[in-house]
């Protein structure tokens, strides 16, 4: 079984490339920094890792995704090589997601470097109930069906 949970910030915008042909596929990669366990006798370290979205995925990170939010993706561990410019061969390791999503409130990340907006309409107040009221008129730009 290959699978991979992942909780960490992200170092820097998604970049984001679209494939070239009939249906252009967004192809979105960000790295996350993931903090490591520690004893309290060391100091904190993270390990920075590589994502890639594809599709939807990739779209959703492009647009909503931005330096210093925390997030937690799913996917799996791709490994791959390739020929650099020096003739050198080059091993990659990356994590193909599969689902991502906000790993915080938005006002919590608001005092992080970074901080995202994922939305600039006014937030719609909540019911009561534990639930948000959606304005009507909107449905095309949810990230979700």
């Amino acid at each position: 079984m290959n699978k991979v949970i992942l909780m960490g910030r992200l170092t820097r915008d998604p970049e984001v490339r679209y494939s070239q042909g009939e249906n252009p596929l967004a192809i979105a990669r960000y790295t996350l920094a993931v903090d490591r366990r520690q004893s309290r006798s060391e100091e904190q370290t993270a390990d920075f890792i590589t994502c890639v979205a594809f599709g939807r995925a990739g779209e959703f990170a492009e647009r909503y995704f931005r330096k210093g939010i925390k997030i937690a993706v799913s996917g799996r561990i791709q490994t791959g090589s390739y020929t650099n410019r020096d003739g050198v061969k080059v091993y990659t390791t990356e994590v193909v997601v599969d689902d991502q999503e906000f790993a915080e409130s938005k006002n919590a990340s608001a005092g992080n470097e970074g901080g995202y907006a994922v939305s600039s309409r006014p937030e719609p107040a909540g019911a009561g109930d534990g639930f948000m009221n959606i304005p009507d008129g909107i449905d095309e730009e949810l990230p979700f069906n």
